[in-house]
């Protein structure tokens, strides 16, 4: 079962504009519940080897560490519900609570929830 927190490899293709495209990481933010009912699709934050420094609170920077190969950003303002089905291998590395804690922070900034 996916779970909130991991990071899998999805393929993000077709995109439309300036959205995020191709085949990259992206961190799972829906709840576990929603995938006990088996929901069809799922909340994902796309991330980017293409690192900028200094971009708070769009970004999150998060270090290569078990299957994720690189140094990466997760981009906090790219929030999208793709289908599960795009979502193509196992998990690549999962989060502390302490970067999720971090992450939804940056997406109350962003959504204008503070």
């Amino acid at each position: 079962m996916i779970k909130r927190g991991e990071i899998y490899l999805a393929n993000l293709n077709p995109k439309k504009g300036n959205e995020v495209g191709k085949l990259r990481s992206v961190l799972v933010l829906q709840t576990d519940m929603l995938q006990e009912i088996l929901h069809p699709t799922i909340i994902i934050l796309p991330l980017s080897t293409k690192l900028i420094d200094d971009a708070y609170p769009l970004r999150f920077r998060i270090k290569k560490r078990d299957k994720l190969e690189k140094d990466s950003d997760i981009l906090c303002d790219q929030i999208r519900a793709i289908d599960i089905n795009r979502i193509i291998s196992k998990p690549l590395t999962v989060l502390t609570q302490k970067e999720l804690l971090d992450i939804e922070n940056r997406l109350e900034i962003i959504l204008g929830f503070i």
